[in-house]
């Protein structure tokens, strides 16, 4: 049995509108209550045209600026889990902190993915 919600919309042209709203409510809202992520793109945003212009090729600059990307991305859903994990409730929990713990791991993660990435490819540059 499927539930389709009351709340979203069908289709067309009104929905990929719809879909552009909540993502810049979502950009606005992590700019306004999430300090990494505004962290995270003070440090992308000089970075980004950099990339472009280091990366000898597309693929060197799919690298790059996609690797940095990553980190808002991952960031962005970071933020969304902890947001989650504090409305079900405020009490310390195992699987609370596990859950942001993990969440937090990834953000690691994909920082050291974006230091590796930008490493190898400027050091092992034709």
């Amino acid at each position: 049995m499927t539930h389709t919600s009351p709340h979203k919309s069908r289709g067309g042209l009104k929905r990929i509108w719809n879909a552009t709203l909540y993502s810049r409510d979502g950009l606005l809202a992590a700019w306004r209550h999430e300090a990494a992520f505004r962290q995270e793109l003070l440090l992308v945003a000089p970075l980004l045209p950099l990339g472009l212009y280091l990366g000898n090729n597309g693929i060197e600059r799919a690298l790059l600026v996609g690797s940095l990307l990553l980190i808002l991305i991952v960031e962005l859903l970071n933020s969304a889990v902890e947001a989650v994990v504090d409305r079900v409730s405020g009490e310390r929990h195992d699987l609370s902190k596990r859950a942001k713990d993990l969440g937090s791991a990834a953000v690691m993660l994909s920082l050291l993915n974006a230091a590796v990435v930008w490493g190898l490819t400027l050091l092992f540059r034709g």
